[in-house]
């Protein structure tokens, strides 16, 4: 009957009883399972956790900086690891940290759910941030500009000096590296 209508007997589920079978093109059907697993994986999302680290002593360029970077992952739908790394006495005041992942909640706060609150995991303190849909939909759909720039934050985005990895420590460095350079000019015949 299958070769009459020029189509294919395929055993459907062999381990029933009796074995069930379907006449049909073969090979339409294997093209339509595949446009279907590939659908399938186009609409699953594939969200990966971004890990943005701060430092207690970190200066307000920089944080704005790194709040930024986290608004912008959050916007592409990632979730968000926020990380305090503490070294040496900064360990003597943890609510340091907690205020600066405080600070770091109140510029994303409306755009985001706390899937893990902060806390303390040896020298690190973390926090766990994913995107709210909701509120990000909502957003797009009134067709908002994307989130203020932070107070404190540069009018030009164009200079090639902004580190990411830049603490207060190394500016303390270089500062004391040019009291050194002065004091031996002065001392110089």
């Amino acid at each position: 009957m299958a070769k009459t209508l020029e189509l294919d007997l395929v055993e459907v589920a062999p381990m029933a009883n009796p074995p069930v079978c379907r006449i049909m093109d073969y090979g339409k059907f294997r093209y339509e399972e595949a446009q279907k697993a590939k659908e399938s994986r186009r609409k699953s999302s594939n969200v990966s956790v971004k890990e943005v680290k701060f430092r207690p002593k970190i200066g307000r360029g920089d944080f704005d900086v790194k709040v930024r970077k986290v608004d912008q992952f959050i916007h592409e739908g990632h979730k968000v690891k926020v990380t305090l790394q503490f070294r040496g006495r900064e360990m003597a005041h943890p609510e340091l940290g907690t205020k600066i992942l405080d600070q770091v909640l109140d510029v994303v706060g409306e755009y985001v759910k706390v899937e893990t609150q902060a806390r303390l995991e040896g020298r690190n303190m973390s926090m766990v941030l994913s995107p709210d849909k909701k509120a990000l939909d909502l957003r797009k759909a009134a067709g908002l500009a994307p989130p203020p720039v932070p107070e404190g934050e540069a009018a030009d985005d164009d200079d090639d000096d902004d580190h990411d990895d830049h603490d207060g420590d190394e500016a303390e460095l270089d500062t004391e590296v040019t009291d050194v350079t002065d004091v031996s000019e002065r001392t110089a015949p």
